[in-house]
């Protein structure tokens, strides 16, 4: 279990924000849980019965086809948790949700939690504002895959998971990203070797190093400064006194 320690010094901004007394009622108990690359968190159908609050890395939410293929309709960090459909009296996952950077998070039941999203304003208002900006970008990420190209989304992709992390670069395979992007292996394969021959990023071994990152803003469709000001609004969230 974690020790006392104030809310506010944990890295995921949702428990943050919540008060210490509310955070010593509710979050007292809270498991720390590693996140390896591509772990299923959850998969379509499971029950919801665990609630995840990211510290470290990233996830991905994946809407899978009766084909098997999937593709990628929302990314959650530090500003987020996974598992947020609990708390609107969601039972079973609707989505697939993996690991896409190693990290840790803080777990806890999701019967517990529902008891701190009724009981503590602080916490319903982070989780509802949450909330909205994970709908938001599953709408914006709903016309990007539609309007943009394979190049502007992939740039994109490699912006937003840029501003979840502490560092340049990030595991990625092809195989991978085509997951996330709904395309083909080849068509991935093509894009990340013209963003390295334009000298945007570096792709090796199973690794992205982002070498300009303005120069992959410039790459990416306009719905990057969208997600990014949507994660900023998010992350500025004062921590709780």
């Amino acid at each position: 279990m974690i020790s006392a320690i104030h809310s506010s010094t944990y890295k995921n901004r949702i428990l943050a924000a919540v008060p210490q007394a509310d955070f010593d009622r509710y979050f007292a108990g809270l498991q720390p849980v590693s996140l390896p690359l591509k772990h299923l968190l959850y998969r379509d159908g499971d029950p919801l019965d665990s609630i995840y609050f990211i510290e470290e890395g990233v996830g991905s939410v994946l809407t899978s086809m009766a084909s098997g293929s999937t593709i990628e309709v929302g990314m959650i960090g530090s500003e987020g948790i996974v598992g947020a459909a609990a708390l609107m009296g969601g039972e079973v996952s609707a989505q697939q949700i993996v690991v896409q950077v190693p990290g840790a998070a803080l777990k806890m039941p999701a019967a517990q939690c529902r008891e701190a999203f009724d009981q503590s304003p602080a916490f319903r208002a982070a989780a509802l504002r949450y909330v909205a900006a994970l709908l938001d970008f599953g709408a914006q990420t709903a016309a990007c895959n539609r309007l943009h190209t394979i190049e502007q989304r992939c740039a994109r992709w490699f912006l937003m998971a840029l501003d979840r992390l502490h560092g340049d670069v990030f595991p990625m395979t092809h195989e991978f990203l085509a997951s996330m992007l709904g395309v083909r292996r080849a068509g991935i394969t093509e894009t990340t070797g013209e963003l390295q021959r334009a000298g945007l990023i570096r792709n090796h071994r199973g690794e992205v190093t982002v070498v300009d990152r303005p120069g992959l803003e410039a790459a990416a469709c306009e719905c990057y400064g969208l997600d990014h000001a949507r994660l900023l609004r998010l992350l500025e969230t004062p921590a709780a006194g």
